[in-house]
């Protein structure tokens, strides 16, 4: 039995949690965080054994295997040094880190000491975006030539209330490393591009800022274009992200939409919806030869990619495998995502830095 310590009980905690319920490899043992009512009623919700009253009373308890840190981005760094010195595993939620020099402390820190260290990202197993992958492998667009995946987040009446404290660092980049869009969220699309359609070379960005309510004070980091290239051109990715906030998103989690066009030398495959939609279209639909085929039982529920995430490291530390995100491959989604902020800052075209052992 895998007995699991979350670091951090926020909203995203929730979903994180619907794995370990769901297998007899694991437990949810123990949870940690700044406010301890909110630890204790999460423990008592999940079922916990322990409530901790600090980080390194977490990584002092010998029963402790694995430690998932739920934690705000510039925190990730020293915490997962931390752990992984304390001989835990250790899954950190994305981006693993500010910049790249801190990444790569994780990663060696994970190395020297023996331990799995997984940057936790649920899109690539959400079942529609890996039905699309199967899709591609399987030749039925043929050669994928371009990813375009449009973004837009409003507002939805059955949408995720989220505490306060669990927004206001992510409009502070010296705490979230970027804006809640293009860096917190944006991680998760920069690592579907790469799950998708290889890693990128070059990149181009623009990124702007909305004020979210009038006088707020509160920039997000929109409307944004990316641009970016696999392998010299022939081959390119498109994101665009939009702040609509009065655009009603069907969703019962963030009101955010997403739309993918997967484009082929000989079909398309289209992804229609993430955490939200707009429309009642089928979640995978494939074009090709003139035919529309709409793949409507693919499962669509947004928290099934957090239940397969977990479930992948847990299956991979019993069986003594890497899991499928390992430190070095978010090492290079957070390059890739640093390219795009480099690019927009710059006003340049920008190299995406994958480092001497990119994954």
């Amino acid at each position: 039995m895998l007995n699991v310590a979350f670091v951090g009980c926020g909203r995203i905690s929730d979903l994180h949690a619907l794995g370990y319920q769901r297998t007899p490899e694991a437990r949810l043992y123990g949870v940690y965080d700044l406010d301890p009512a909110r630890a204790r009623a999460k423990a008592e919700e999940w079922g916990a054994t322990k409530v901790y009253r600090t980080f390194e009373e977490v990584l002092g308890d010998p029963a402790v295997g694995l430690v998932e840190i739920l934690t705000p981005h510039h925190l990730h760094g020293a915490m997962t040094v931390a752990a992984a010195k304390a001989g835990k595993h250790i899954s950190v939620q994305k981006p693993m880190a500010l910049d790249l020099g801190e990444a790569d402390r994780m990663v060696a820190a994970a190395r020297q000491a023996g331990v799995v260290l997984r940057v936790y990202e649920n899109f690539v197993f959400y079942p529609p975006y890996i039905k699309a992958r199967e899709l591609i492998l399987a030749g039925e667009i043929g050669e994928p030539v371009s990813f375009n995946l449009r973004v837009r987040t409003g507002v939805g009446k059955r949408a995720w209330s989220i505490p306060g404290d669990s927004w206001a660092w992510r409009f502070d980049p010296a705490t979230c490393g970027g804006g809640p869009l293009m860096f917190d969220h944006g991680y998760h699309n920069f690592s579907l591009a790469m799950f998708l359609m290889g890693r990128p070379d070059k990149v181009s960005a623009w990124i702007g800022a909305t004020e979210i309510f009038p006088g707020s004070g509160l920039l997000v980091d929109a409307p944004a274009a990316v641009w970016w290239t696999y392998g010299g051109g022939q081959r390119f990715g498109v994101m665009d992200v939009v702040y609509t906030s009065d655009l009603a998103i069907d969703t019962e989690h963030y009101a955010d939409e997403a739309r993918l066009e997967l484009t082929g030398t000989r079909g398309v495959v289209f992804v229609n919806r993430m955490t939200g939609k707009l429309q009642n279209r089928a979640p995978v639909e494939l074009y090709r030869d003139g035919v529309t085929t709409s793949f409507e039982h693919v499962p669509a529920a947004w928290e099934e990619s957090f239940v397969a995430a977990t479930l992948d490291l847990v299956e991979a530390l019993a069986q003594g495998r890497e899991p499928s995100l390992t430190g070095e491959r978010g090492r290079d989604v957070l390059a890739f995502a640093l390219a795009a902020h480099r690019s927009a800052r710059e006003g340049r075209v920008a190299a995406v830095d994958y480092g001497p052992e990119g994954a």
